[in-house]
């Protein structure tokens, strides 16, 4: 089986276009996968769209499967949904999950894929990505039952991290932005909704990811004494100002980094675990609030100049694939 494909491509940035791509013979132990969705990873992608990856940050913010080069042309993104043409028996016809980028088929190792549980839907399952990084950032944070928790930003993250706390018992979970909007979001999620002015203080962790000086400096006030503030914004080449005078020392505050490339030492988990664990969990209808638009994939060149700044307002914007 080969042929081609088409795929998006970055070909300067802001600006994509579509191209064909080259489908390879597969091998012995590959999958040949037919895409069914993607997502568009609102904070990071976004970025890469724009150009603002630091040339310090090109070799480690590689995507497993990118091709080309930052700043472009490169084909870049790491959500994707599809359904298992060839392959072991045990994946044929099964929908999986693998960190593709935006192509309508592809050859990969079978170990690359992840099966999507039968209780979630496919188009939800582009989540799993961003659900990994939450799970991985609650890990780190290792919060307690009962314990007072904010979440600093109603992004793709923050909103996933959010969902997966407030299943934790007896906790106050309270998701804190700018946005107004992101309170019906809260809503959905089962958590408390507040304006950075109006947020609960008193925190055990908080979980920052609204990438702005403002949001990380309001996560530390929001901190109780010996609290933690679990950073998990990437700031691309933006310069980060922070007060560490003030209380910051006075109640021997926390600030800790957070990245899906890494696991907390001593989980005993592998990344195949954590992934997982991931779209297990997004069985839960309530990851659906994060699904914001759909787009139809021919039309992505269109649509990712508007996601980037911002004329789409969105969450998970998911790419529909034509069926064939």
């Amino acid at each position: 089986m080969s042929g081609d494909a088409q795929a998006f491509w970055l070909a300067s940035p802001g600006r994509g276009e579509i191209r064909s791509s080259p489908v390879p013979v597969p091998g012995r132990d590959d999958v040949v996968v037919r895409t069914l969705h993607t997502g568009v990873s609102r904070g990071t992608e976004t970025l890469v769209f724009t150009g603002a990856v630091p040339e310090s940050q090109w070799e480690s913010m590689r995507a497993p499967f990118q091709e080309g080069d930052f700043p472009a042309p490169v084909k870049y993104g790491y959500l994707n949904v599809g359904v298992v043409e060839h392959g072991p028996s045990a994946l044929l016809g099964r929908t999986v999950f693998s960190l593709y980028p935006h192509q309508t088929r592809y050859v990969v190792p079978a170990s690359a894929v992840t099966v999507v549980p039968d209780g979630v839907p496919p188009h939800r399952a582009v989540l799993a990505g961003t659900v990994e990084t939450a799970v991985n950032a609650l890990w780190d944070a290792a919060p307690l039952i009962g314990d007072r928790i904010a979440v600093v930003g109603g992004g793709m993250v923050g909103c996933s991290v959010a969902a997966i706390a407030a299943t934790l018992p007896g906790v106050r979970v309270q998701l804190v932005d700018v946005d107004s909007a992101r309170a019906r979001t809260a809503a959905a999620l089962g958590v408390s909704f507040a304006h950075p002015a109006d947020a609960d203080g008193d925190c055990d962790v908080v979980i920052h990811a609204s990438a702005t000086s403002a949001g990380l400096t309001r996560s530390l006030e929001l901190l109780a004494h010996e609290g933690t503030v679990v950073e998990l914004s990437w700031y691309g080449d933006k310069q980060v100002s922070v007060p560490l005078g003030e209380f910051f020392h006075a109640r021997r505050l926390t600030i800790r980094s957070s990245q899906v490339g890494n696991i907390v030492p001593g989980r005993r988990r592998s990344y195949a675990d954590r992934l997982a664990l991931s779209l297990e969990l997004l069985a839960n209808p309530a990851f659906e609030a994060l699904i914001t638009g759909r787009t139809p994939f021919a039309e992505l060149p269109d649509v990712m100049p508007r996601l980037a700044d911002g004329s789409l307002p969105a969450l998970c914007h998911v790419i529909d694939y034509p069926e064939e």
